[in-house]
């Protein structure tokens, strides 16, 4: 019973995982790797309650390149753009209402930032998105725009959460955008961004 049981499953895993496989690497493409290739390997271990594989990620950034062990060879960026793309597909199958995303921007910026903040954008029609940013691309793109500043209160961190009106997002966006001097024309590109 084990043995046909363990059969069963390893033959939907071998379909899903190639389905995931082609739909993750689709997203990479979306998310400027555009030579990107994701799979998930499956290999055989001897029967167990929990099926005869062992499931591995692999990935290969670019082109002429044999996947690898995602682990090993993505850079900080790269696994971001990973991680986002996997979070993308396995939502449309999950029947969680919430993904929250606690800075899948790093180690990216300019337009692939503004790529991630389009496609958190797409997935925030469809389920509540939380995402931590630094990037004001990614920032202009939420429905809502909360700010997380620390202050100091007799001798204890605390942290301090607000949310911004339009014109406070503006300002925000600005700094995020131009540091310490924020200039008219700075506010006028982040308006902007907040408006496209």
């Amino acid at each position: 019973v084990l043995f046909r049981s363990s059969q069963s499953l390893s033959a939907a895993r071998q379909s899903a995982a190639a389905e995931l496989s082609g739909k993750v690497s689709h997203e990479m493409h979306a998310l400027a790797m555009a030579s990107g290739r994701f799979v998930v390997q499956l290999s055989s271990v001897p029967p167990s309650p929990h099926g005869a594989e062992q499931i591995e990620f692999l990935v290969s950034a670019n082109q002429g390149m044999e996947p690898r062990p995602l682990n090993k060879v993505a850079s900080g960026g790269e696994l971001s753009r990973i991680s986002l793309a996997l979070q993308v597909i396995t939502s449309q199958v999950a029947s969680v209402p919430v993904l929250v995303f606690d800075e899948v921007d790093v180690g990216i910026g300019g337009g692939v930032a503004e790529i991630v903040g389009k496609m958190l954008r797409r997935l925030g029609e469809n389920y509540q998105v939380l995402c931590v940013t630094h990037l004001p691309q990614v920032a202009s793109r939420g429905n809502q725009h909360w700010r997380v500043s620390k202050l100091m209160d007799a001798g204890q961190t605390r942290s301090r959460i607000e949310e911004l009106d339009m014109p406070q997002r503006v300002e925000e966006v600005a700094r995020m955008l131009g540091g310490l001097d924020i200039t008219e024309t700075t506010r006028k590109h982040a308006a902007e961004m907040l408006t496209a």
